[in-house]
């Protein structure tokens, strides 16, 4: 068997970076025992997705005092020690920790979220599409906010388990 010179060069690292402009992270939970949903979104975020010869991985970094709910009274009361606790933790991080390609524009992706000094780990499918010469990544997952020590308010009016979704457009 003859390796010819592109063979035995190493695969390169392609690193592409979140536009913010272009993507955004979201939340939605039930409240009042499951008879209201509240949506959120967080306005400041960074990340990345970088392939190479060790396989891909994803980071998402979010403000978590970025977070906004339409309501300012309970953005502030997200932000205390019962949720985010962002005098403490800032940021909420997504670090993969495998990232597999199943085909058809899926990937598989498995991590830990870190939030509120906790972290839990989140498996779920992403889609990934070509737009132009840029990459958009979408997923969507839930997690149980118990796990990352936060509440679920007076009298259990917050249910579990939290959606998360991130549509981010890379270049």
């Amino acid at each position: 068997m003859t390796i010819t010179a592109t063979e035995q060069r190493p695969a390169a690292t392609t690193r592409l970076t979140v536009e913010p402009d272009e993507s955004s992270v979201e939340f939605s939970v039930k409240s009042f025992w499951g008879l209201v949903t509240v949506l959120g979104r967080f306005d400041r975020f960074d990340g990345r997705y970088e392939t190479g010869p060790g396989g891909a991985t994803i980071e998402l970094t979010i403000d978590a005092d970025s977070l906004d709910t339409g309501n300012s009274t309970r953005d502030e009361h997200l932000r205390s020690s019962g949720f985010f606790h962002i005098a403490e933790h800032p940021q909420v991080r997504f670090a993969s920790t495998r990232v597999h390609d199943v085909g058809r524009g899926i990937l598989h992706v498995v991590g830990r979220l870190e939030a509120a000094g906790r972290s839990a780990l989140l498996e779920f499918p992403a889609t990934v599409r070509r737009v132009g010469n840029e990459l958009e990544i979408e997923a969507t997952t839930t997690v149980d906010q118990r796990q990352l020590g936060m509440s679920t308010g007076t009298l259990g009016m917050i249910r579990r388990p939290v959606t998360l979704h991130v549509n981010a457009r890379l270049s």
